[in-house]
């Protein structure tokens, strides 16, 4: 039998949003009270829509984030040990990083719930390419938009299923006796991500300009996503050709977006909003909404951290300042906080140590994140930052990748880099790209680099895979006896949900 479902438009505080009665599952449709005839009728109500859009992209940051970062080398508890230095269990999360993940502990399930914002973007375009009711414009930038973040969501599921369902047609119709759906081929799944692209820098044409103080995409995201693809498929035989289309698309960003900059202070790019330095990134703001998967995972519980000190600042920890409320089920590794050098000043932004006191001395008991310290309100931290998803430091990093591939000079883009990180430290001598041991190998360099900027961005693991799978085995705890998971399992519910899906190859099958 079939069963029409109609669109619901939720409309809260100026933004709309197709909502889903079992949310994040592959084969939802929308369902709803506002029918779709009536929806679509003025520019406010396709302007109320592309919010709502970004709005639930920003709810998925913290699975990009999981699945960025959480199986590199990054997180984990201490060796010895299953709970953090301060005795928080990390309940299942350590299998990301111990690499023994399954369907029924698949670290990340229901493909990150992004099939649910992927159906948004094929209703909002096919509406976009049937109506007038907005101007051209605006037509071609909200197209820009919508393939640009596409092709985002279908890079993230292809980077981390490999083959996975393509739907680019919105599902309102929906036949309950023939739901199921095969994965597609990863040559598939990267064509349509390359045709997105295209469509994405078409629809565009040349207007380069930012909306909503960079919280919205826009055509240098489009382009610096465009840059990241193509690097993926230089190190995967697209070679030099490839490796020149991301040169080319990151040089575009260049040429026409002459406001971008790397801000002098590293900490002023997560405390600053819109800065120079940010190309896109998700907002938050006080009262509206918070980066809820910090204090979920990834910072310490007030009352105890208050038991350990801050060696920098010669103090003990208190919870009236250092009250980061949360659980710390994913610690920073300590050997991830000594890999930096002492004077870059990424270390201390980035990454917070805690000692104990032993005869009068300190020894490092531990470390978590703090690249978004928030803001104190009402005496609680309440986490605002925004989530930045490009920005100027991973342009000049992916386009000194693209010189590397092409046998250039990547120089210039990594002292850059490395002049903003070491400030009034910096010595060309010793910091200065090729004068570090580390720059004999280029790729490593790059990769060390990128460590470094990026930490709590959610693109470690995705940089190792770009380079070549035994980067991967090289920097984290994946064995090459186990290559097949370097990409992910595929949850039991999903596999239940969708029996023409089948389980990731050297994955136990459902």
């Amino acid at each position: 039998m079939k069963k029409n479902i109609k669109n619901i438009l939720i409309i809260a505080a100026g933004m709309v949003m197709l909502n889903t009665s079992c949310s994040d599952k592959l084969d939802l449709a929308p369902v709803s009270s506002i029918s779709d005839a009536n929806y679509w009728q003025s520019p406010d109500q396709i302007e109320a829509f592309v919010t709502g859009v970004h709005t639930r992209f920003r709810s998925h940051n913290g699975n990009f984030l999981f699945l960025g970062e959480l199986r590199a080398d990054i997180f984990g508890t201490e060796p010895g040990s299953s709970a953090s230095f301060t005795g928080e269990a990390s309940q299942g999360l350590e299998r990301m990083w111990l690499q023994t993940l399954d369907l029924d502990n698949p670290g990340i399930s229901n493909f990150g719930g992004f099939y649910t914002n992927i159906n948004q973007l094929n209703l909002l375009i096919e509406k976009l390419n049937t109506t007038n009711v907005v101007t051209e414009a605006n037509k071609s930038y909200y197209l820009g938009q919508a393939y640009g973040m596409r092709a985002f969501y279908y890079f993230q599921l292809l980077r981390s299923w490999g083959q996975v369902v393509i739907q680019t047609e919105p599902v309102i119709e929906i036949d309950i006796a023939n739901l199921a759906k095969p994965a597609s081929s990863e040559a598939e799944v990267m064509q349509l991500i390359k045709s997105d692209l295209d469509n994405s820098v078409t629809s565009f044409g040349t207007n380069y300009s930012f909306r909503q103080t960079k919280s919205y995409w826009s055509k240098a995201a489009t382009l610096m996503l465009k840059g990241e693809v193509y690097l993926w498929t230089a190190h995967r035989g697209g070679g030099a050709a490839d490796a020149t289309i991301a040169k080319n698309a990151l040089t575009d960003i260049q040429t026409n977006v002459p406001g971008l900059a790397l801000l002098p202070n590293f900490a002023d790019v997560f405390t600053t909003k819109g800065n120079p330095e940010i190309i896109f990134a998700s907002r938050y703001l006080l009262n509206e909404s918070t980066q809820s998967f910090i204090p979920s995972s990834f910072v310490p519980q007030s009352g105890l951290i208050a038991n350990f000190y801050d060696s920098l600042a010669n103090r003990q920890f208190n919870v009236t300042t250092d009250n980061w409320g949360g659980l710390l089920r994913a610690p920073v590794r300590v050997a991830a906080f000594r890999k930096f050098k002492d004077d870059d000043t990424r270390k201390r932004v980035t990454i917070q140590p805690a000692s104990q006191r032993v005869g009068g001395n300190y020894v490092i008991a531990g470390a978590f994140v703090k690249k978004y310290p928030g803001e104190q309100n009402a005496g609680a931290r309440q986490y605002t930052n925004d989530f930045p998803i490009y920005r100027h430091a991973d342009l000049l990093l992916l386009l000194a990748e693209a010189k590397v591939v092409l046998g250039e000079n990547p120089a210039t883009e990594i002292n850059a880099v490395r002049t903003r990180a070491f400030g009034a430290n910096y010595k060309p001598a010793v910091h200065a790209y090729p004068n570090q041991s580390i720059d004999a190998n280029p790729r490593e360099a790059l990769l060390q680099e990128r460590f470094y900027e990026f930490i709590f961005e959610g693109k470690r693991w995705y940089d190792l895979r770009r380079m070549g799978d035994n980067y991967v085995y090289a920097h984290t705890t994946l064995s090459p006896t186990e290559a097949y998971k370097v990409l992910w399992p595929i949850d039991r519910n999903s596999l239940t949900n969708n029996r023409a899906l089948e389980q990731t190859p050297g994955y136990a099958k459902f």
